[in-house]
């Protein structure tokens, strides 16, 4: 007998239905004597439409009441699931964030998780009696409803199996698993079967969609295995668990474990910033004050003017408020002019075996050169390196990336 955590996302929950597949789903790990929480996105498209309905309302929005509104969303989904189980012969319950309670921060809208009761929920199941709770909601220290970020039925469902102390959390999706790159731009991408967190993570951040970022960094620090399985086709998915499940020699076999690209970053150029103590601060602190993250930097100094020019990326979504905060801090920053561009994608390539191996990098330097792709910035971490490219370029970078790195599957059509 094993405890987990089901997690089924809105496409999963689209529709009377799905709902049904999923019930049978989870209406065979019950019969099998395990003990079941389920976690549930709202129906796809829902969470848009109650979004869209706020912002009709007012486009100065009360945060709070926001989250009133959006997380009714996953209520509807977990009481239809509840309702489904039950006429299976399955006794099963909602249960709702501030009924067990999930606790939260008050920061409505994009609240974090801090705690749990887990005594309700471990002796509800523990009694044989399946618990479905909505994902993405939670309740504050005001007392009031919060909701996570989108997205955040994940987090939802990590944090759950985390409390409960789960053998795994499975997360069912429209896709079976975790590729070596989306395979809708390379055909012969390869399903993996396991994948470090610290991979898992560095993919999510860097632009794969397949799991949200806290969520993956939640099962990171409370060591939960997480599988990403397909709510539609019964076949093996991909296990996200710590290096210890891996085989001696396992993760250096492959270098490079996946290639991911994100068209959401903004690039910002300020010119002729004064090159003294300072002055990047001065740039980069008002941003950060206004809770604008900032990834790739480069800084090109002119020996001759004495002077930078300093290029970083941003969210494209805050750009407008980014170059805003810069130019009302331009008296203090001193910059010359400020120029943006939004036609650019940032591709990385992963793999815990770059800390063995050397010429990574270069690798990718000269596989971009060799069909003119330019290079416009460059981070890197122990098992990550990223280029800023134009954006037209992306499905060629990824495909001869995929390709210079041994990735293709070798029977794929």
């Amino acid at each position: 007998m094993a405890r987990i955590v089901m997690k089924f996302g809105g496409t999963s929950m689209a529709g009377i239905e799905r709902i049904r597949h999923v019930a049978e789903r989870v209406k065979r790990e019950a019969d099998a004597g395990n003990e079941v929480a389920v976690v549930v996105s709202a129906m796809a498209g829902e969470t848009d439409r109650l979004v869209q309905f706020c912002r009709e309302a007012s486009s100065l929005y009360d945060p709070r009441e926001y989250d009133v509104v959006v997380s009714s969303g996953e209520q509807v989904s977990s009481g239809l699931l509840a309702i489904m189980l039950q006429s299976m012969g399955v006794d099963a319950r909602s249960w709702l964030g501030w009924q067990l309670p999930i606790r939260t921060s008050e920061a409505h809208a994009s609240a974090r998780i801090y705690g749990i009761d887990k005594n309700i929920l471990a002796e509800a199941i523990s009694g044989g009696q399946v618990a479905v709770i909505p994902g993405f909601q939670g309740i504050a220290d005001d007392g009031r409803v919060s909701t996570l970020g989108r997205g955040g039925s994940d987090t939802s469902a990590v944090a759950i199996a985390a409390a409960m102390d789960a053998d795994r959390c499975d997360i069912y999706t429209d896709v079976d698993g975790v590729y070596t790159t989306d395979p809708r731009i390379v055909p012969r991408a390869r399903k993996l079967s396991k994948v470090t967190y610290e991979e898992m993570l560095e993919l999510a951040s860097v632009g794969a969609k397949v799991l949200q970022t806290r969520s993956v960094g939640l099962a990171m620090k409370h060591k939960v295995p997480v599988q990403v399985l397909s709510s539609f086709e019964d076949r093996p998915g991909t296990l996200i668990c710590g290096e210890e499940e891996f085989e001696e020699g396992e993760m250096e076999e492959q270098l490079i474990t996946g290639i991911a690209h994100d068209k959401n970053e903004a690039k910002v150029t300020l010119t002729s910033v004064a090159d003294k103590p300072g002055s990047v601060a001065a740039i980069f602190s008002p941003l950060a004050e206004a809770n604008i993250n900032v990834d790739m930097i480069v800084q090109n100094f002119a020996r001759e003017t004495g002077n930078t020019d300093v290029t970083f990326t941003v969210p494209k979504a805050d750009l407008a408020r980014a170059l805003d905060v810069l130019e009302q801090a331009k008296g203090k920053i001193g910059y010359k002019e400020i120029s943006s561009d939004t036609n650019i994608c940032k591709v990385s390539v992963v793999g815990v075996g770059m800390r063995s191996h050397a010429g990574v990098a270069s690798t990718m330097f000269q596989t971009l050169a060799d069909r003119g792709i330019n290079i416009m910035a460059i981070t890197t971490s122990e098992i990550k390196v990223s280029v800023l490219i134009e954006e037209d370029y992306t499905e060629l970078a990824v495909r001869v990336l995929h390709t210079a790195y041994g990735l293709d599957a070798e029977d794929a059509a």
